[in-house]
């Protein structure tokens, strides 16, 4: 606990918070207001486009590493900027609804999403500057779970304020204000001890994060760690909730209950616990034990597959897999901060971000259909475990270059 609240790590929860607050407000939360709307499933569709600046946000990153806002410095001006903007732009959202005014409404939307991409890329380049080498896996715990709690706040709990208390329209001023509020926690969060230096010229910002990395003589081998380390958990998880359902044969209440709530709440105490044990047992050691833990978790959904259904096993099953990921989550964002130069942190840290989700998005989603259909699920599950096993061997084998990442200040 210690760890958890000193005045660096401490802000983070708060400041998470604010990170993952607007994201379902464009994504699910903004479906469910147009289909209570009845809005056509064509026009629900095109309102899923919002979110590509989540996707494309490592393209203005360079711009969040050159230029300084007067206020607050340079990661905390960016944060406390966005921050004001989204509120306005969430409490105008209620002013307007999908029935009558859907095009201006998708325009703010999307403005919003612009917005809160640009706030992620301030957020991380903070967290990558403010902590301490031992103090990394700690922050990315708390910001992990501030994230995971706005995520239920604008999800699930938004849609029963919505629906029962207060209106979609209060309900997005209400969140609007609560955006507002949480500058209190940028206004109160401490200035980095040592601060980057800010790039002299876009052209810097834009082409020195790429060469600062490159330059490495571990670097090809470092983004193919970044790429397969959480590989075996992303096959894992792509289509767990329809294994569950259709392939174990559980309800969508009994999976809905554990996979979701259960599973939510294993991940983050996995985070907590995986941050206060990296400070002891170094990056290295826990990217190798969290990862080990990763890939063996997955069994849990072989004996799912291999015996008769009881719900205790699904509970256990999903709670050790969902703990486990969470102590590797802990544990690979910490190595991302790490690998971070301080100069060019937004840039950096946003272009690891989206070469990590390469492996979830272009090889997991896709294959894991095809896989499925062709062993099943079973023998998938076994497969996932496998999968886990290239990352764990190069992290081996580039274990003196990640060690040297604990001894940075």
């Amino acid at each position: 606990m210690r760890l958890y609240f000193n005045r660096r790590v401490g802000p983070l929860l708060l400041l998470g918070f604010a990170s993952g607050l607007p994201l379902a407000l464009t994504g699910g939360t903004l479906q469910a207001w147009a289909t209570v709307e009845n809005i056509s499933l064509q026009q629900i569709g095109f309102l899923t486009l919002v979110g590509t600046a989540y996707t494309l946000k490592f393209l203005w990153a360079p711009l969040v590493d050159r230029y300084v806002p007067p206020l607050f410095g340079r990661r905390r001006g960016w944060m406390a900027l966005t921050q004001a903007l989204l509120g306005l732009s969430l409490f105008f959202m209620g002013y307007l609804s999908p029935s009558q005014n859907l095009g201006l409404l998708a325009t703010v939307a999307v403005c919003v999403a612009f917005f809160s991409a640009t706030q992620d890329i301030a957020f991380d380049a903070y967290r990558t500057d403010v902590l301490r080498a031992s103090e990394r896996g700690a922050g990315a715990a708390f910001s992990v779970l501030g994230y995971r709690l706005a995520m239920l706040v604008s999800g699930g709990l938004a849609l029963i304020l919505a629906d029962q208390w207060l209106g979609w329209g209060n309900m997005y001023h209400l969140m609007g204000s609560l955006m507002l509020l949480l500058l209190l926690a940028t206004w109160f969060a401490p200035e980095p001890e040592h601060p980057g230096n800010v790039p002299s010229s876009l052209r810097d910002a834009v082409v020195k994060p790429f060469k600062d990395f490159f330059l490495r003589p571990e670097a090809l081998t470092v983004l193919l760690l970044i790429v397969l380390y959480k590989l075996g958990d992303a096959f894992a998880g792509a289509l767990s909730t329809t294994f569950l359902i259709r392939g174990a044969g559980f309800s969508p209440t009994e999976v809905g209950s554990v996979n979701k709530i259960m599973g939510l709440a294993a991940t983050i105490v996995g985070a907590l616990i995986g941050g206060s044990l990296l400070e002891r047992l170094g990056l290295y050691r826990s990217l190798m034990v969290f990862g080990i833990l990763q890939g063996v978790s997955n069994l849990g959904f072989w004996l799912i597959a291999v015996v008769p259904q009881q719900l205790s096993l699904m509970a256990i099953a999903v709670g050790l897999e969902n703990l486990c990921g969470g102590m590797g989550t802990a544990a690979f964002v910490a190595l991302l901060m790490g690998l971070c130069h301080k100069d060019f942190s937004a840039t950096q840290f946003a272009l690891l971000s989206a070469i990590s989700a390469v492996g979830r998005t272009y090889l997991a989603g896709p294959l894991t259909p095809v896989v499925v259909d062709e062993l099943g699920w079973a023998n998938f599950f076994l497969i996932t475990v496998l999968i886990a096993v290239p990352g764990l061997v190069l992290l081996f084998w580039r274990r003196l270059d990640i060690q040297k990442l604990d001894q940075q200040a």
